[in-house]
């Protein structure tokens, strides 16, 4: 047993700022964690340069200055801040050992790492009414999302999902934490650190699920019913050509969603269905849930949307180009 499982499972209880939890690494994997950070460090620069890009085209790019694009960049400040929130205590658990976090820091990892997630969903689902408006509603496009609406919906996914979690992370230094003080991750998340409470965590209980079911289970099913409008539109378009070119618009869409929802219902189902498996199950799908979409996102609309796709390909020529006349 660990030094600190020794001290963190002792009868003495701890309250408050008086708390410390540990991080957990990858269990049995200790003596080779070194050279497992090497693909965490991989993932978490490709998904930081991805979604700078990303920015740096959409930012320069005049012509990529409309609704979709917006939204897309809102995507990738998202992104970037569920990658922010995780990279510091990940690489030095896997860097330094230092697994050590005090309950301030913990506290606010576990809300900017939640925030962004509510964040990425809600954005996603102002992704799907841009796709609906611009198939239902073409002739109206540039009147219903305006410049001025864009920013109002932005302010408004920040307002939203900013300001929902602070009731139940304030009442978690109040806790009492009489038993081990070992999470499960390199991270801090609302639903490992309650476990370990011996207070009474009903209200953060019932009020996660709360948040569960009016953020992320409003924003799927907007998300559904904007595509269920959109197929239907789609079906009446004559030609094949013509719904090929309406649903191709919607790809990059439908594969960010994808991205976020299945490691999200996976780990969803993984601590409701398996509690006992092996805590390397748990361990993976947290950090596929958290790692893989900043990654994966840039990537997708590269390769699928064709001024992104070719905005990269400016950058690189003219690098390159650059290069050629040192």
């Amino acid at each position: 047993m660990a030094p600190w499982d020794s001290l963190m499972t002792s009868s003495n209880s701890s309250i408050g700022q008086l708390a410390s939890f540990y991080l957990s690494g990858i269990p049995g994997y200790e003596d080779v964690q070194h050279f497992i950070s090497i693909p965490f460090c991989v993932f978490y620069l490709t998904g930081l340069v991805g979604n700078c890009t990303v920015l740096h085209i959409i930012h320069t790019d005049k012509s990529l200055h409309e609704p979709m694009y917006y939204f897309l960049a809102m995507l990738s400040f998202t992104d970037m801040g569920m990658s922010i929130s995780t990279l510091p205590t990940v690489l030095r658990t896997f860097w330094f050992d230092a697994k050590e976090i005090e309950m301030n820091t913990c506290v606010a990892q576990m809300y900017f790492i939640h925030t962004f997630s509510l964040m990425e969903s809600a954005v996603l689902l102002a992704m799907a009414f841009d796709r609906y408006v611009a198939i239902c509603d073409p002739l109206r496009y540039s009147s219903k999302l305006t410049p001025q609406r864009i920013v109002y919906i932005g302010v408004f996914i920040i307002i939203r999902c900013s300001t929902v979690l602070p009731v139940v992370l304030v009442r978690i230094p109040t806790f009492s934490f009489c038993h081990s003080h070992v999470l499960s991750h390199s991270f801090c998340l609302h639903q490992d650190v309650i476990r370990l409470a011996c207070s009474d965590i009903s209200f953060n209980v019932l009020y996660g699920l709360f948040v569960v079911a009016f953020y992320w289970g409003v924003d799927s099913l907007g998300i559904f019913l904007s595509y269920a409008f959109i197929l239907r539109s789609v079906l009446l378009i004559a030609s094949r050509g013509g719904k090929l070119k309406a649903l191709n618009t919607c790809v990059s869409h439908i594969c960010a969603v994808l991205v976020l929802y299945v490691p999200m219902i996976g780990l969803s189902l993984v601590h409701r269905f398996a509690k006992h498996s092996s805590p390397i199950i748990h361990i993976t799908m947290a950090d596929i849930y958290l790692l893989v979409p900043p990654v994966l996102n840039p990537i997708i609309y590269s390769i699928k949307t064709k001024q992104i796709h070719q905005g990269l390909l400016r950058i690189l020529l003219s690098k390159r180009i650059g290069l050629a006349h040192t």
